[in-house]
């Protein structure tokens, strides 16, 4: 086994017993006494000053001037941007995509919000006598797919309702009903997926076929994905709080973590 390169360079060690404070402001969510900041990294506090006077110059620590306590600075929350924004939603799913599809033995994909709607950029199929074929570019309908359903009742654009007026427009007309009428029971249905974090739907992608899909959120708290999984009627278990809906929330939670969704928040999704 090779060892890690950066491990084995040689590094400014003040640097890396000074981020240990960083660290700690980070994982307390909130600002900190000198003592309980100090106390929290195992080191003296007149040591911890001194490397905090330092970060306060740079922008990476502020004081507040009444009460003394130390918060991130700005250049911290610039850095945590930066990183935040190389972050790419499709590499960072595939892993997860892969425990996701071991776990339950279904299909599983992601979706992203494309310029026709809602389609499926990454597929990972199952291995067992029966299962559901997706390809990458398909888009999914915003009525009739749990794909569909749940962007419709998370993901903010103006031209999802364009995609949306649409479809009630065809099925209003196919199902000789108002469109209005078929807005009001769609907006039903969306207010319990946006209640219970993930959307199902039978036979809506072809016949035969179920399916749940959970939003993946970034650090903005916007939505920008969908993770999903599809079965044959009979074998894929279409209750709420079946494990095959509780593993899709979950595969969507650690990705919205991963994308920098907060831990309080996405604590919200397992509800």
């Amino acid at each position: 086994m090779t060892s890690d390169p950066v491990k084995q360079a040689q590094g400014v060690q003040s640097v890396e017993i000074g981020s240990r404070l960083l660290a700690a402001l980070a994982a307390n969510g909130k600002s900190m006494m000198l003592r309980d900041l100090a106390k929290s990294v195992g080191m003296p506090a007149s040591k911890a000053h001194r490397y905090l006077v330092s970060f306060v110059r740079m922008g990476l620590v502020e004081q507040d001037a009444n009460t003394g306590r130390y918060a991130l600075g700005h250049f911290a929350l610039t850095l945590g941007l930066a990183s935040l924004a190389r972050i790419e939603p499709v590499s960072l799913a595939t892993p997860i995509l892969e425990d996701l599809c071991e776990e339950i033995g279904e299909t599983v994909a992601l979706a992203v919000w494309g310029t026709n709607g809602a389609t499926c950029v990454r597929c990972i199929e199952a291995t067992g006598p029966v299962t559901v074929t997706l390809r990458t570019g398909i888009v999914l309908p915003l009525t009739t797919t749990a794909t569909g359903r749940v962007f419709a009742a998370f993901y903010q654009s103006p031209l999802l309702k364009k995609v949306l007026d649409a479809e009630l427009g065809v099925a209003a007309k196919a199902g000789k009903t108002t469109q209005m009428a078929l807005m009001r029971e769609f907006e039903e249905r969306l207010t319990e997926i946006r209640c219970r974090g993930i959307a199902r739907a039978s036979g809506g992608f072809a016949p035969g076929i179920n399916g749940f899909s959970a939003p993946v959120f970034d650090h903005t708290g916007s939505m920008v994905a969908a993770i999903m999984s599809g079965g044959t009627i009979g074998h894929f278990n279409m209750e709420w709080d079946s494990s095959l809906a509780l593993c899709v929330k979950e595969a969507a939670t650690k990705l919205s973590i991963r994308l920098g969704y907060g831990y309080a928040n996405a604590g919200e999704l397992r509800n």
